[in-house]
């Protein structure tokens, strides 16, 4: 799914306070220089250890990584808080 998408769900539902500190931290933990096992799979640029930004939320793709998956969603049909 495109970033631009992932952002405007996330804005609309959670965090109604700008759209670059949420692409910032979708960023961030899709950069494996930045996190140890990245909890977001992304496609495009996503900057580099040089410094170089990342691309518009508009050209870059993402999902979630395995990992992720397996630690956030493993009990999500418990009833569990």
């Amino acid at each position: 799914r495109k970033c631009a998408r992932v952002v405007g769900e996330v804005l609309g539902k959670f965090h109604p306070h700008g759209d670059i500190a949420v692409y910032d931290a979708l960023v961030r933990m899709a950069q494996d220089f930045v996190m140890a096992a990245p909890l977001v799979s992304g496609h495009g640029n996503f900057g580099s250890l040089d410094n170089d930004p990342p691309a518009a939320m508009r050209y870059t793709e993402c999902k979630l990584a395995p990992l992720a998956t397996a630690a956030l969603l493993s009990d999500i049909d418990s009833n569990i808080v």
